[in-house]
């Protein structure tokens, strides 16, 4: 869990007024067990208000250029405004089934 620990950190350090929702999924991937490959975040806040979507993902990938320059494989971001976050019933999208690496 030292990675999932990390990006933690650094989401609460970066956005300390958001709520968030971190899921490591590489459970659904064909990886060993405890593998922290693939994750999902889900992130609302404030400071999301009049930035374009590539905004706020850009300010993501270079927070957590680090892991994702090392074993992170896929990082699934779903950023939004609390306003943006209702209108979507307060969820975000379920991610995919993996359809690679002979796992089905």
């Amino acid at each position: 869990m030292q990675i999932e620990k990390i990006i933690r950190e650094k989401v609460e350090r970066t956005f300390p007024n958001a709520e968030y929702e971190l899921l490591n999924e590489s459970h659904m991937h064909n990886v060993p067990a405890d593998s922290e490959t693939h994750f999902k975040l889900t992130l609302i806040t404030d400071e999301f208000a009049g930035k374009r979507l590539i905004q706020r993902h850009r300010a993501l990938n270079e927070l957590l250029a680090d892991e994702l320059a090392g074993g992170v494989h896929a990082l699934a971001l779903h950023t939004y405004t609390p306003e943006e976050f209702k209108k979507k019933n307060g969820m975000s999208p379920d991610s995919p089934n993996c359809l690679g690496g002979g796992k089905r």
